[in-house]
């Protein structure tokens, strides 16, 4: 059963340009560099208009439905699939197993709010669910046929949070020799109302086969930061499709933590109403037979909107594969556009390996600054020749290096918590490599 109010699609533009994949090469530098390209005229990649069809491949004329018949299992050889491991995802695309698996408690969620925030559970038929827009991709339409019932967490108009929403979603099933047999659904509906200001937490844990909605809708004058952390422990699989809305003047901060399980996280971050700000970080972690996948896209439609993008990850262990593929459209009506998309992968070990897109489609000039980049290496040879001559051991530099690279990018995150957990994991996940246990051996001076 779908909800009372129906969103129509989004009509294709006419004519666009589709990115191409970034070579990858040794990252000179390990800073972030959020230097501006004003264009003067449209930009294009030298490729011709996306064709139309189910699966293409810019991101903006994707099929979107909320009925899963228009969106067929993929193969694997479709464009947005073509990276994923289509066998450990195939649970996730059985509509009528997830429909089961949703009816147990293979998953549960538990919310831990302030004063200032109503929490409540919706059924499907609530006119609220389905605004944001319609799901993008087979898990996504998948998640929400089904579902039970919602959780939705709205911050009170005018509300100051004095400490963050937590929303723990705990995957509770082992697989056996065949695989998940309750794979499962849930959404969720988070909106931060006119004048509010506040984070919201959500903290994934256990093991299961999972995938979910997530609908966010910042209203005017409202500051929401989104934290999701996919912790989840190795056996787990779990597929994410996030919609926001950020109306008028609102401001949203959108940060995505991977460290466990198989993740496939794909965000669309839209604007309605002038002058919205989206702020999108992302930090990962993939070890050895780990699979993690980010699919962030903003779409500039409304005129004078601001959008950075930065997410940076690290890989060790054979088979590590961890893929991004950032998009970014500027449409024919958004004047004033400032944005930029930024992708780095720093490779451990070897066996580890890293897929790093970013497309960016302008229909519009008229903008104040557009652009993208993407590198991925191994350790810079500088920074550690310029540590070691300074009296600090090898395996020591190569942990100040690991650390200095994701800490610029923690930093932003702005939730000392979240930011002091993830810093510990990140060292946690340096001691499979022998990094930490070396540096407590090594002589001091």
């Amino acid at each position: 059963m779908r909800p009372t109010a129906q969103p129509a699609p989004r009509t294709p533009p006419s004519t666009r340009s589709a990115g191409y994949p970034a070579q990858e090469h040794l990252m000179p530098d390990l800073s972030t560099d959020h230097s501006q390209a004003s264009l003067d005229g449209a930009h294009t990649h030298g490729r011709a208009a996306a064709p139309q069809g189910r699966y293409v491949a810019s991101r903006a004329d994707r099929p979107t439905s909320f009925d899963p018949a228009d969106i067929p299992v993929p193969r694997g050889r479709e464009e947005e699939w073509r990276f994923t491991p289509m066998k450990r995802f195939r649970p996730l695309f059985d509509l009528e197993a997830v429909r089961a698996g949703s009816a147990t408690d293979s998953v549960t969620v538990a919310v831990d709010a302030p004063q200032g925030v109503d929490v409540e559970s919706l059924e499907r038929t609530d006119e609220r669910l389905g605004t944001v827009g319609a799901p993008v991709d087979r898990t996504g339409v998948v998640a929400w046929a089904a579902f039970e019932t919602a959780t939705a967490v709205t911050l009170q108009a005018g509300a100051q949070l004095e400490r963050a929403v937590r929303v723990s979603v705990t995957g509770h099933e082992v697989p056996g020799e065949e695989g998940f047999a309750h794979p499962a659904a849930g959404h969720l509906l988070i909106t931060a109302q006119k004048g509010s200001r506040g984070t919201v937490v959500l903290d994934h844990t256990g093991t299961a086969a999972y995938t979910q909605g997530v609908e966010v809708v910042v209203a005017p004058e409202a500051e929401l930061t989104l934290v999701t952390i996919q912790n989840w422990d190795d056996a787990a699989v779990h597929a994410s499709n996030h919609r926001v809305r950020v109306e008028g003047r609102g401001t949203l901060k959108h940060v995505v933590v991977s460290l466990g399980g198989d993740v496939r996280i794909s965000s669309d971050l839209g604007f309605a109403g002038e002058g919205g700000r989206t702020e999108a970080y992302g930090v990962y972690f993939t070890d050895a037979g780990q699979h993690q996948e980010h699919r962030p896209y903003v779409a500039h439609t409304e005129p004078h909107c601001y959008s950075r993008v930065t997410y940076k990850g690290a890989l060790q262990g054979e088979n590590a594969h961890a893929v991004w593929v950032g998009d970014c459209l500027i449409g024919a009506a958004a004047r004033g556009t400032d944005t930029y998309e930024l992708n780095r992968n720093l490779v451990l070990t070897e066996g580890a390996k890293a897929d790093s897109i970013p497309n960016l489609e302008i229909e519009n000039g008229n903008i104040e600054g557009a652009g993208h980049a993407s590198a991925t290496g191994r350790f810079d040879d500088h920074q550690l020749f310029y540590l070691r001559a300074r009296g600090i051991p090898e395996a020591e530099a190569r942990r100040l290096v690991v650390l200095g690279f994701f800490n610029e990018i923690v930093a932003e995150i702005g939730v000392p918590e979240v930011e002091e957990t993830l810093m510990g994991a990140i060292e946690k996940e340096l001691e499979l490599t022998g990094v930490i246990a070396a540096r407590e051996q090594a002589p001091t001076a």
